[in-house]
């Protein structure tokens, strides 16, 4: 009797140890246990032979064992440079920083060198975009692209660049080419802009909507009223904006 009581206390002490082990194991699928780094985090790459600085904002419960939506930001002209961090304080970067649950998404944000356009820096956003699928498991189902201002136009042309990448695209307050419109139609869009820009007039952003519509494409827009140039933040901060964009998927 006392060599079973002994085989069965052996038994549940195997079972407990594995037990913990299996608990340990999913514990580890965890950011912090793995320790991949969360928020917003300052990287870098290389760039025509030159060093340039990017940032990535990763969700506190990334868990890399499953996909996730990415989205590129692009930002505009005043956050142009080469240190990293103007990109992340404007925009989209804002809204994280203020309702983190709502962006349940890698985010990429490429910085435009100082001085010049985004469209002779598509270099940048390439690499930075490429880095990032690479470092963390992103669904390519679910890949988006939004920029403000600048990087509103960029947004126009960058999506008709690579319509086949795109599950959907946020372009605020800027312009593109019309003869882009047949690529555009093949991703679903929602274009903002402010009703009274003194910058960038709604006209910009007006003549790509109606294009693509025209081409077939599935479109909205909406205009604020007296945000002037800054529609940024009514776009980026409204719930029902976000909720739109995570559910496209390609």
């Amino acid at each position: 009797m006392t060599k079973q009581i002994a085989c069965a206390a052996m038994a549940l002490l195997t079972s407990a140890l594995w037990l913990g082990g299996c608990v340990t194991t999913m514990k580890a699928r965890t950011a912090e246990e793995l320790g991949i780094p969360t928020g917003f985090i300052n990287k870098t790459m290389e760039v025509r032979g030159t060093e340039r600085r990017y940032a990535v904002y990763v969700p506190r419960n990334y868990d890399p064992a499953k996909s996730w939506p990415l989205i590129v930001f692009l930002h505009g002209v005043g956050e142009r440079g080469d240190d990293g961090l103007l990109q992340t304080e404007v925009g989209l970067p804002s809204a994280v920083r203020r309702n983190a649950d709502a962006f349940p998404a890698i985010v990429v944000m490429p910085q435009c060198p100082d001085g010049g356009w985004w469209d002779k820096a598509f270099e940048d956003i390439e690499r930075a975009y490429e880095l990032t699928r690479e470092q963390y498991t992103i669904d390519p189902r679910r890949i988006y692209l939004t920029g403000l201002s600048m990087g509103g136009y960029a947004t126009w042309i960058c999506g008709a660049r690579h319509p086949d990448r795109w599950a959907a695209l946020m372009p605020i307050c800027g312009g593109g080419n019309v003869e882009d419109a047949p690529a555009l139609a093949r991703i679903p869009i929602w274009a903002f802009h402010g009703a009274d820009d003194t910058t960038v007039k709604p006209e910009e952003s007006r003549n790509m909507v109606e294009a693509v519509k025209k081409a077939g494409g599935t479109v909205y827009y909406t205009e604020f009223e007296k945000t002037d140039h800054n529609s940024w933040d009514p776009a980026y901060r409204d719930k029902k904006t976000i909720k739109w964009l995570f559910k496209q998927s390609r």
